[in-house]
């Protein structure tokens, strides 16, 4: 067990320089292009992968610290850059948690690099669990996967709503209801190969931020997949449904909620960078402003809000860092991954509204920056559990009750 520490070794100091420079040179240069024409940034991501940003390699890499923190310092320097093309380059890695939290270790190293290929060939990874009528309730799911005992294949049926990378991707990880009595304990996780015939994509969702990151519908139409692609086994998964149907519950954890337990970290580092990047540009805005003969952070009711906002990006780095910690050093106690989550991402939304305040008339305009860091805030109060849900995950935690 690594000792928790607030001070970066020296290996990720480099990272977090090798990130940070990338997404000054690279990235913020190209952020206002990419959100304006809301396509997914290829170019950009491309470089990504040719200085190995963009990768199975840098994704095992972090996931093997033992201090937890290089991803999340990662992903806060790719954030800083723009929340958008950060969402496209890290997109997939949340299919890269979904087969590394609930597959074999075979089948972790056979789809993890399938999720992205190289530099020469990027690739792509979805995470499909979301619904039309199931978003923050993943234990009712209508998409359904049926065994062919007589193929030895799966075959599954549905549509899945919001998926980052939706249609796009190579490799789709479909969370899908196999018992569907036994609500989120019937489910499993599913890999559906390249180019499987009946995965079509449905509408691309016009979004109000990240607009950079393809958001799709996934239409599942009597997709036949082999049946070493169910995530775990079928041996462990009949086990796990027996006991789901002879206790109540199997005492494991929903494959979905397995996988976003896991980020809840590093999709708060996503909303730090952001409110961070307001920050920034807010505090040299509030120098370099002049009014009433003065800079306007020579007044109190700008000076204070600047204030309170590095004090809650302070915090919720301070969360983060803890529950990253924790989630490589005996796991959480207390729903520590929903507190960081919940708090980033409150702030990150607060701290660009100020952002814009300060910024006056221009904070409203597409000239600045801040109005897209606002609008690019507001999905992590959403996405990968709501505030709301993490509340209730946080409430049930301290008190040991189901609460509802």
């Amino acid at each position: 067990m690594a000792d928790f520490s607030l001070t970066l070794n020296e290996d990720q100091l480099q990272i977090q320089k090798w990130v940070h420079d990338f997404a000054e040179n690279v990235i913020r240069p190209a952020a206002h292009e990419w959100d304006e024409r809301e396509e997914f940034p290829w170019p950009v991501v491309q470089e990504a992968a040719k200085i190995g940003l963009y990768g199975f390699d840098f994704l095992m890499n972090a996931m093997v610290d033992t201090t937890g923190l290089t991803l999340p310092v990662a992903i806060e320097e790719l954030f800083w850059g723009d929340a958008g093309i950060g969402m496209a380059i890290m997109g997939s890695a949340l299919a890269a948690a979904g087969i590394s939290g609930n597959g074999t270790p075979a089948q972790v190293m056979e789809w993890v690099p399938q999720c992205y290929g190289d530099e020469n060939d990027v690739k792509l990874g979805a995470f499909c669990v979301s619904e039309p009528d199931a978003g923050s309730d993943v234990s009712s799911l209508r998409t359904r996967a049926v065994y062919d005992q007589a193929s030895d294949e799966w075959v599954l049926n549905g549509t899945k709503a919001w998926i980052t990378n939706g249609g796009i991707a190579n490799i789709h990880v479909v969370v899908a209801a196999v018992e569907p009595d036994l609500k989120g304990r019937g489910q499993a996780s599913f890999i559906i190969p390249p180019n499987s015939k009946g995965l079509s994509q449905g509408q691309k969702y016009l979004k109000h931020g990240i607009r950079a990151s393809h958001t799709a519908e996934v239409v599942l139409d009597d997709v036949r997949i082999p049946g070493s692609c169910l995530l775990g086994g079928k041996e462990k998964l009949d086990a796990k449904l027996a006991r789901a149907r002879e206790r109540g519950h199997s005492g494991e954890k929903q494959p979905a909620m397995a996988t976003f337990e896991a980020t809840r970290p590093s999709v708060g580092a996503q909303a730090l960078g952001i409110a961070r990047a307001a920050y920034e540009y807010a505090l040299e805005y509030a120098k370099e402003r002049h009014a009433f003969g003065k800079p306007i952070i020579m007044n109190q009711a700008i000076a204070f809000k600047l204030a309170n906002m590095i004090t809650e990006i302070e915090a919720s780095r301070l969360l983060i860092w803890r529950a990253a910690w924790l989630a490589r050093n005996g796991g959480f106690t207390n729903a520590e991954g929903s507190m960081s989550k919940y708090k980033a991402s409150e702030t990150a939304v607060r701290v660009t509204e100020e952002a814009i305040q300060i910024l006056g008339g221009y904070g409203y305009t597409r000239e600045y920056p801040v109005e897209r860091w606002h609008r690019d805030a507001k999905i992590h109060t959403i996405f990968e559990g709501t505030s709301e849900i993490q509340q209730l995950v946080i409430a049930r935690a301290i008190s040991g009750l189901r609460i509802e």
